[in-house]
């Protein structure tokens, strides 16, 4: 390695040595190092907050969309209530890890800023003055010593040429003597040379000797100098490192959920509610309200004199033929939907005023259970003629189909409406899947 001293220009660094001339500007470059180490931590802080957000927002996001599939979906239950918890988990681990990014920017980021803002004061001509302090002290400590060595340097240059140049003189003489055509003044002349050379080799090795003696004595008061000036760098070194120290090990915490007692209740949580998923309760429960379970108001015989609050379930079939036989009373929802709009619009005042025979049978062709139309020959989609523009729509309640002809569909679903509500509130659709039937207009709404 070679180098000047700003000082002493000419003199050559040999190594790489601390206490080569110049060799102390590695030091005072770590105190710009340490300004700038402060914003690289400060910069890594921020980015791992901004994954942390990220990672919160994709959970949230994550549950959101999740807990709305299962909920329409066809589990039911405690498995049900199981596989919600996994979304109720990412919420809350969501919520954490948002405290996390909290923590790093309102805490270790603003810790490292202020930090910095303390330690390094900037100057007005640019710079730090803690670096331009160090610069001072270890140009100062080192400029007497340099200057000497400046002195060595020369007395060592002029010492070498003088003993080149009694080389170079006596191989001259020693030449002269073996030609005979140079006379004695010449030769005499030669012999001066040498002479004089070798008084400068004296001389300058003299002189060299003695720029070596003083630079050696004063090498002591230089290494002093320069340890007490080094010494205050280090000290200041100490306190960053051990500053970063302490806020990587804040970090450490405030990144270490493991820890936080709420993130294992989280844990806890969600496996106690997966445990208490109860395949037998399940298949009990649909048993009792999608299966033989239910309640059924099975087909009875009824007089003329009609019941006001008998809810009665008839198909599109039933109501457009509105000719003589037993009437079916509807089946009545159970649980949830007994809360809901009646699912079937009620009997007309027509139908009212009908008198039903008892003694039908399957063969009469006015029976609305014939077997023309439980064969299929007729399509009850038929009947129904009158052009409509199909319009997108929304159920608000579930609703199940209780014919053939009728839809089924979860509140929240879309389809299609492909027919316009006739006179007893009903409307003809078509599901998302091809699927074509009928259903109480009452139960949808226009998507805006």
């Amino acid at each position: 390695m070679s180098g000047v001293y700003d000082d002493s220009v000419g003199v050559e660094v040999s190594s790489d040595s601390f206490w080569e001339v110049g060799n102390y500007k590695r030091t005072v470059k770590r105190i710009d190092d340490g300004h700038r180490l402060c914003n690289d931590l400060m910069n890594c802080i921020h980015e791992r907050a901004r994954i942390e957000k990220g990672y919160a927002q994709q959970l949230t996001e994550w549950a959101k969309r999740w807990k709305q599939l299962v909920e329409k979906g066809p589990q039911y239950g405690t498995v049900e209530r199981a596989w919600c918890a996994f979304m109720s988990e990412a919420e809350k681990v969501s919520e954490l890890h948002l405290e996390v990014k909290g923590s790093l920017m309102n805490e270790d980021f603003e810790k490292i800023k202020n930090w910095q803002k303390e330690a390094f004061h900037k100057q007005m001509m640019g710079g730090f003055k803690e670096t331009k302090e160090a610069e001072d002290g270890f140009r100062k400590a080192q400029k007497p010593w340099a200057k000497k060595l400046k002195e060595v340097e020369a007395a060592k240059k002029a010492y070498h040429a003088a003993c080149k140049e009694e080389k170079l003189a006596v191989s001259r003489e020693t030449n002269s003597k073996a030609d005979p055509a140079l006379n004695p003044e010449q030769l005499k002349k030669l012999q001066d040379k040498v002479e004089r050379s070798k008084q400068d080799v004296l001389k300058t090795k003299e002189k060299y000797e003695k720029s070596l003696k003083e630079l050696d004595n004063a090498t002591p008061q230089y290494m002093e100098n320069m340890e007490q000036v080094f010494e205050q760098c280090q000290q200041f070194e100490e306190k960053r490192l051990r500053f970063f120290r302490e806020v990587l090990l804040e970090v450490q915490k405030h990144l270490d959920l493991s820890n936080v007692a709420s993130y294992k209740n989280i844990y806890r949580e969600l496996e106690q509610n997966i445990k208490t998923a109860d395949a037998v309760e399940d298949l009990r429960w649909f048993r009792a309200n999608q299966g033989p379970g239910m309640s059924m108001n099975w087909p009875q015989f009824e007089d003329d004199e009609w019941s006001a609050d008998l809810n009665r379930t008839l198909s599109r079939r039933e109501k457009k033929k509105a000719s003589d036989g037993v009437t079916l009373t509807g089946i009545n929802q159970t649980g949830d939907q007994v809360s809901q709009p009646n699912k079937h619009s009620s009997v007309s005042s027509y139908e009212k005023n009908q008198s039903y025979p008892t003694d039908w049978s399957d063969e009469e062709s006015n029976n609305p259970f014939s077997s023309t139309d439980a064969n299929g020959d007729t399509n009850p989609f038929d009947e129904d003629t009158s052009p409509a523009m199909e319009v997108r729509v929304r159920a608000l309640y579930d609703y199940e189909g209780q014919e053939q002809d009728e839809l089924s569909f979860k509140a929240g679903d879309e389809l299609t409406k492909m027919e316009n509500e006739d006179e007893q509130g009903w409307c003809k659709g078509r599901l998302d899947n091809g699927q074509v039937g009928l259903y109480p207009a009452n139960y949808v709404e226009p998507i805006q």
